[in-house]
């Protein structure tokens, strides 16, 4: 389970006021979720650093390790840099912290150098590994931090569909005649929908390549953007797979509202929605119901094996939304 970054660091704040905090910690998340925020709230709650001033010169006691290299890699002098700056005493109650954005670029000799450090951490030090690919982290590694996942910054954006697709579902239900058009058309409405959210999570993730592309072009190797290319035509696809899959949950919700107002029982996924649910319970009967909610989960078992999308989702809603 992903988690907002306000909600995770809250979760690492009570674990310090209880002394609880562990000693290292692999923050994942695509671009945007905001990892380096979270790792400069931590790094000032426990090092009493303005969090304007963690990743800067600034910073006293807090040691940074970003990909500098060519190749754009962390390098093992740079691991050796960072082991000597944690080694020395910290003052005033200050936690030592020690952060790696882009830890997934460790080169081999680094990790295993890193590896020792998590394996016997100096005293009064904390480490926090920044990864939007920690699949590409060694197992080893990873084994030894905590994981916090954070959710994408489309997270409040597919809120936002979400709700304009109950919208259309409630619309939806006033219609007195549900059809063969009628589902057709919104099958197309849905499709729109998802257009819609694929253009925005690739101008998303377009602007972040770009970034990169910016930041990088005269500092590193014409391989390793291409590598980023790759990177992010891979993260534009599975995010945009992320937030279609929130929208077929809906209409999951929207139906199972829909039985539940069947069998008279109170509890809502859409509370907001209650009414129009409701008006469809009787007109059609528990098991024209859960006939349309077995459809729904063959919709999802199909784009989950990349059935075509819009002739997966035209059959489906052939059947869901006619009467």
């Amino acid at each position: 389970m992903a988690f907002s970054r306000t909600t995770a660091f809250e979760y690492l704040r009570r674990a310090h006021e209880q002394n609880r905090l562990a000693h290292a910690y692999l923050i994942t998340g695509p671009p945007g979720s905001g990892k380096e925020t979270l790792a400069a709230h931590l790094a000032s709650l426990v090092n009493g650093t303005p969090v304007t001033d963690v990743f800067s010169a600034k910073a006293r006691e807090i040691s940074i390790a970003r990909p500098e290299s060519k190749s754009r890699r962390i390098v093992i002098e740079q691991i050796r840099e960072l082991e000597h700056a944690l080694q020395m005493r910290a003052v005033n109650s200050r936690r030592k912290v020690a952060i790696i954005p882009d830890a997934d670029r460790l080169q081999s000799a680094a990790a295993n150098a890193f590896l020792k450090t998590l394996e016997e951490p100096p005293n009064d030090s904390l480490l926090l590994l920044l990864s939007a690919l920690p699949e590409a982290l060694p197992d080893t590694i990873v084994s030894r931090c905590i994981t916090i996942p954070l959710a994408p910054d489309g997270q409040e954006q597919s809120k936002h569909e979400q709700e304009k697709l109950v919208k259309l579902l409630q619309h939806a239900s006033g219609e007195r005649s549900w059809s063969v058009q009628f589902a057709y058309g919104l099958a197309q409405e849905f499709q729109r929908l998802l257009r819609a959210l694929r253009e925005d999570v690739k101008r998303k993730t377009d602007e972040a390549l770009k970034q990169e592309q910016a930041r990088y072009k005269d500092a590193t190797d014409g391989a390793w953007l291409e590598e980023r290319e790759e990177y992010y035509k891979a993260l534009t696809e599975s995010l945009y797979l992320q937030r279609r899959a929130d929208l077929i949950e809906t209409l999951f919700a929207w139906w199972t509202d829909v039985l539940r107002a069947s069998k008279g029982v109170a509890q809502r996924n859409l509370p907001r929605a209650r009414e129009e649910t409701a008006a469809l319970a009787t007109p059609f009967g528990s098991a024209e119901i859960l006939k349309r909610i077995r459809s729904l989960e063959e919709l999802r078992d199909h784009l989950g094996r990349n059935v075509h999308e819009a002739l997966a989702i035209e059959v489906a809603f052939l059947i869901i939304f006619t009467a």
